[in-house]
């Protein structure tokens, strides 16, 4: 954002402006003046100069005919600097807690499942799930907003933060099994649930996303969802895809080739774990159900959150003060040394 912070000061850009009018309409003669005597006649005969206007101007004498425009420039530039531009940057400041809400997403092997599609083009269920969180993530405004991947192991990718960019940007970079093959839901939620004990709020979420049934970790998915429920925690659980056989990309001996793999869904444990924190069971089963399924989720969500946004500017008179100063300064050392104009 720009702006002036006195504007007013913009009106004295006509006075040099019309000085540079006046002044070259007198040396080209526009005007001029003959008093003349009833009485007597006192006009001075001299020769004539005619052909001299075909004589070539030396540097000196175009220079000496550019320095009322160059005073000029220069002292538009130093009212410019005295209006005060600014460049701004808006900023937004949160007086209040908000929700903290922890994604915790799926990398295990089966998200490689080509049954999504994803503007006319197949993709992987990773791939689908990465833009609908992406457009969730940048639609809320004042939540912290966790990101924690698993597959045969649990980790943080983002802690709770409000750097939605950050979020956005690592959760376009996630790559299938960089977690293992497998799938740890119990560590998820257990990874997730320490998450939310870092920085209290209002309400705490996780929103769970899986395709597959919890066959790894330490943490079984039960007892983590009994210390989310003794914690108040609500957990929202999507489960992505349909039961039975989903088609793969894989090699082959003679190249790429589609094969179908039967992926275990557990539709009960998904269900049991969001009935038991007072959460949301959701079954996706394409990408739009899956973006409805966060939609619908954003709006459930909602808290009344505070939000001060202001503008921080920066000042920016200084570079139209120091070249309007600069010329000023040339035009007066030239004007009274070498392009001195006589009377």
């Amino acid at each position: 954002m720009f702006r002036f912070a006195s504007p007013w000061f913009l009106l004295l850009l006509i006075l040099p402006w019309i000085w540079l009018l006046v002044h070259t309409a007198k040396s080209t003669r526009w005007f001029s003046f003959k008093w003349v005597s009833k009485s007597s006649d006192h006009s001075l005969r001299v020769s004539s100069l005619t052909g001299t206007s075909r004589v070539p101007f030396s540097f000196a004498v175009l220079a000496a005919r550019c320095m009322p425009l160059v005073k000029v420039l220069g002292l538009s530039l130093m009212i410019i600097a005295l209006a005060r531009p600014q460049a701004g940057e808006r900023k937004v400041n949160v007086e209040t807690e908000g929700v903290n809400i922890v994604l915790a997403l799926d990398l295990s092997g089966s998200m490689k499942a080509l049954d999504f599609k994803h503007e006319g083009k197949i993709v992987t269920r990773l791939d689908a799930v990465k833009g609908v969180v992406s457009d969730f993530i940048m639609k809320r405004e004042g939540d912290r907003i966790g990101l924690v991947v698993f597959g045969t192991h649990a980790f943080t990718q983002v802690p709770l933060t409000r750097d939605y960019n950050t979020i956005a940007f690592m959760l376009d970079h996630l790559k299938i099994g960089a977690a293992g093959p497998s799938t740890a839901i119990g560590d998820a939620l257990g990874i997730s649930l320490k998450r939310l004990e870092d920085i209290p709020a209002k309400s705490n979420i996780i929103i769970l996303l899986t395709d597959g049934k919890s066959n790894a970790g330490e943490l079984s998915w039960q007892e983590a969802a009994k210390i989310a429920a003794q914690r108040k925690i609500k957990i929202h659980t999507i489960g992505v895809g349909a039961k039975g056989k989903a088609p793969f990309l894989v090699d082959g001996l003679f190249g790429k080739q589609y094969v179908y793999r039967r992926v275990d869904m557990d539709w009960d444990a998904l269900g049991s774990i969001a009935k038991q924190t007072e959460g949301t069971f959701f079954k996706a089963k394409d990408t739009d159900s899956l973006a409805s399924i966060y939609k619908m989720i954003d709006s459930m969500e909602k808290t009344k959150v505070k939000v001060d946004k202001w503008v921080d500017y920066k000042e920016l008179y200084t570079l139209f003060l120091i070249p309007g100063l600069l010329l000023y300064l040339v035009c007066l050392g030239f004007g009274s040394t070498r392009l001195m104009e006589l009377p």
